[in-house]
């Protein structure tokens, strides 16, 4: 499978790339455009990290880990200034219960630390959902997997790679 139409874009920003995640690996292994957007501090919100990559935080791709009660896991992705509903997910899903995994189980699951969870290179396959607004972005940034970088990529080879549900799951404006 072909991804991406710039092997420029990916040769310039893969000699620069001296970033090695699973995220970076498998976009590699599968010969993926992308662009590496280093950091000069690592982010701790969407908007730090949209400031330090020089985007606009609607082209974030927010990933959080939810579990239902049984420890069902499923990674929900949204646009960077937008809150996942755990109950959209939930209905979605036929789940009892929904809620944000904590910190120690994120890594446990996704084989990365929070701040650093992208929808790619996941310790094991899991459940993804993204939301309807992310398909209509043609280029969005996600995590490299290290707090130092994000990656621009066509959202087409996103979708392709990650498979996800497409759902309405952002939480509604009060």
């Amino acid at each position: 499978m072909r991804y991406g139409t710039n092997s420029t874009y990916r040769t310039m920003s893969m000699q620069n790339n001296s970033i090695n995640t699973p995220v970076t690996q498998l976009l590699i292994s599968e010969g993926v455009d992308y662009r590496l957007l280093p950091h000069t501090k690592p982010a701790k919100t969407i908007a730090e990290a949209a400031a330090e990559r020089g985007v606009d935080p609607q082209h974030m791709v927010k990933s959080i880990l939810l579990k239902d009660m049984s420890g069902f896991h499923v990674l929900a992705c949204v646009p960077g200034p937008q809150a996942v509903d755990p109950k959209k997910v939930r209905a979605l899903l036929g789940c009892q219960r929904m809620t944000c995994a904590d910190a120690t189980e994120v890594e446990k699951v996704t084989g990365l630390v929070i701040g650093t969870v992208a929808p790619l290179g996941l310790k094991r396959p899991l459940v993804i959902v993204f939301d309807n607004a992310i398909a209509a972005i043609e280029k969005v940034n996600i995590s490299s997997g290290d707090r130092m970088a994000g990656i621009e990529i066509a959202t087409d080879d996103l979708l392709i790679l990650c498979d996800p549900m497409l759902a309405d799951i952002c939480r509604d404006p009060l």
